[in-house]
């Protein structure tokens, strides 16, 4: 199945690894039987490797929904999107969809899957944030022109999803992790050990990451590892993460931050990627 250069992300996420690509495919092995994420986000690593065969995963049940109406009803959620308009009060009002359970519960999958792209594509700094209650909590971006609508995209990556034997589900990555089969390659991307108190970030779905989950994740590497499967790793590149993986292959990269609220605080900051082999 040749590359599609049109296959991409559709939607920006915490942590999303489009820039870091060229750092980052360089480590990842030629070979392997089959691809899995657990944190999937926006993708960027999958729509550039475009594997045969996938196994992929998010805690975020909206962003899962959102590749499943995809991959199955691409047509209908362009005619949805195009619905959607650039305007401030307009915006709030689809923002405040999911404050009533009852009503959101009872959009189609097709409307919730344009909503979740609307919102992405029209709100400040373009990020999926949610506060504790679960709710979209980002505010309107007041951007002149963004891209709803990019019907090619869309179009390219519901083909290859649909070319490929590609696996969805929903659940917590150990999850996925025990499951995994032998010849299998590992690409892990967590939310990020913060790099001060001021700097973390976990907004991308309810609940957090903290230093126990850190651990957690470590421990499936582990588990990994002693079953023979490879499996690179990202995450900031603090003393802490650095200690967890002290046995394993680190490399450090560069990368820009691109969450700060304040523009003149996205700057380059170091990140390590963990690999359980040389090549």
């Amino acid at each position: 199945m040749a590359k599609n250069k049109l296959v991409m992300p559709v939607v920006k996420w915490v942590g999303g690894k489009r820039q870091l690509l060229p750092a980052l495919t360089p480590l990842v092995p030629e070979r392997f039987t089959i691809y899995c994420e657990p944190f999937l986000g926006g993708g960027a690593m999958l729509f550039w490797k475009q594997p045969k065969k996938a196994i992929v995963n998010d805690i975020n049940h909206d962003l899962i929904q959102m590749y499943e109406v995809i991959h199955d009803d691409v047509e209908n959620l362009i005619l949805e999107l195009e619905k959607h308009k650039n305007e401030a009060e307009y915006f709030y009002r689809i923002r405040d969809w999911d404050r009533d359970r009852a009503k959101y519960a009872n959009l189609s999958r097709v409307e919730k899957a344009a909503r979740i792209i609307y919102l992405n594509k029209t709100c400040y700094n373009g990020l999926f944030r949610v506060n504790n209650a679960g709710e979209f909590n980002a505010p309107f971006g007041y951007y002149k022109a963004p891209n709803i609508i990019n019907a090619p995209t869309l179009r390219a990556v519901s083909n290859y999803l649909r070319e490929a034997e590609i696996t969805f589900s929903c659940c917590d990555y150990a999850e996925v992790l025990k499951n995994i089969p032998s010849g299998a390659f590992v690409y892990l991307d967590p939310p990020y050990h913060p790099v001060s108190d001021t700097a973390n970030f976990t907004g991308y779905s309810r609940g957090g990451f903290n230093e126990d989950e850190q651990i957690r994740l470590r421990e499936c590497c582990d588990d990994l590892n002693r079953r023979k499967i490879k499996f690179m790793l990202s995450n900031s590149a603090t003393d802490f993460i650095k200690a967890q993986y002290g046995n394993y292959n680190l490399t450090i990269v560069k990368a820009k931050r691109a969450i700060n609220s304040d523009a003149t605080g996205r700057g380059q900051v170091d990140e390590v990627v963990v690999r359980n082999y040389e090549s």
